[in-house]
């Protein structure tokens, strides 16, 4: 029996399955779909839900680029089922969470923590995982994670390069479209007016591509790549670059008044900002008070920490 014959074909298919392994995806994540009110489904088919999107957002290679696996960005997509209708509806919340390390340390900065209360999908036992462009009524589900899977990849790349995530962030607008001209998808969340308060999908990508916003992305540079990331060999310098990139973000508030995108920034940041702040020059401590007040006057009491 000539063994290199018999051998070779499984050293390919060794080659290209460690390849594939090696090549992965982008994104680490942890997903957990939670059933608090659960009355009809057994439970078993939203463990295999869970298992499905994990390895749906895990193993999707969602750009060109090659992560090595510890490059591959944390992130974490909570599932919280609300209610069941028929016909294998769902009404749910989904919550994503994504960080960033920062450089020479161990610490790991949010970049986003949102919660999107208006999650409508359909899913039957045993279903597959796939996101198809036309973005058809059971396909809802997939459509909302890739475009997170997006907006995570756009907000990483631009804190690393000035807009640096601009192909991922195009990428996630062109699947509002397509959602918006199918004559499939009818559920919310995808179009200027579901939900009201222009607070949804559709504004988060209006305002990061807006031009009134620009500037906040050339801030998620400075206060990442110039701030967060100088602070082991500068903290000083660091925090001029933290504060140079708020002076930003007030100009943008200012520009576009109540944009979503603001809103989202406090809502990761605002602890970090406490933290950051509750040791500085008392001139930089007022300032970071007074714009974090201002964006998210919600919190002033916690950025009321800062100055004490």
């Amino acid at each position: 029996m000539n063994m290199t014959k018999f051998l070779f074909p499984i050293l390919l298919l060794l080659l290209s399955t460690l390849q594939a392994i090696a090549q992965g995806g982008e994104l680490n994540c942890t997903v957990r779909v939670s059933t608090p009110q659960l009355q009809r489904t057994d439970r078993k088919v939203f463990d295999q839900l869970e298992v499905s999107l994990r390895d749906f957002l895990n193993t999707t290679k969602w750009t060109n680029e090659i992560f090595e696996e510890e490059e591959r960005i944390k992130c974490n997509f909570i599932i919280t089922i609300k209610s069941e209708q028929d016909a294998n509806i769902f009404e749910a919340e989904l919550a994503v969470q994504a960080v960033r390390p920062v450089f020479g340390s161990g610490y790991e900065t949010p970049l986003l923590s949102h919660l999107d209360k208006d999650v409508t999908f359909q899913y039957e036992q045993s279903q597959p995982i796939e996101f198809l462009p036309d973005a058809t009524d059971n396909q809802n589900l997939p459509a909302v994670l890739a475009f997170y899977a997006y907006l995570i990849l756009g907000m990483d790349f631009d804190s690393y390069s000035a807009y640096g995530g601009e192909p991922y962030l195009q990428t996630a607008l062109q699947l509002v479209t397509n959602i918006q001209n199918s004559s499939t998808n009818r559920f919310s969340g995808w179009r200027p007016a579901d939900g009201g308060k222009n607070r949804n999908r559709y504004w988060i990508i209006e305002n990061l591509l807006n031009p009134r916003v620009r500037p906040y992305r050339a801030a998620m540079y400075t206060y990442h790549r110039k701030g967060l990331d100088m602070f082991a060999s500068d903290p000083n310098g660091g925090k001029v670059a933290v504060l140079q990139a708020l002076e930003e973000l007030d100009k943008v508030n200012t520009a576009y008044f109540n944009a979503m995108i603001v809103q989202m920034f406090a809502n990761a940041k605002k602890d970090e900002l406490v933290e950051m702040w509750k040791l500085g020059a008392k001139a930089q401590k007022d300032r970071v008070q007074q714009i974090m007040t201002k964006i998210d006057p919600a919190n002033s009491q916690r950025y009321r920490e800062i100055g004490s």
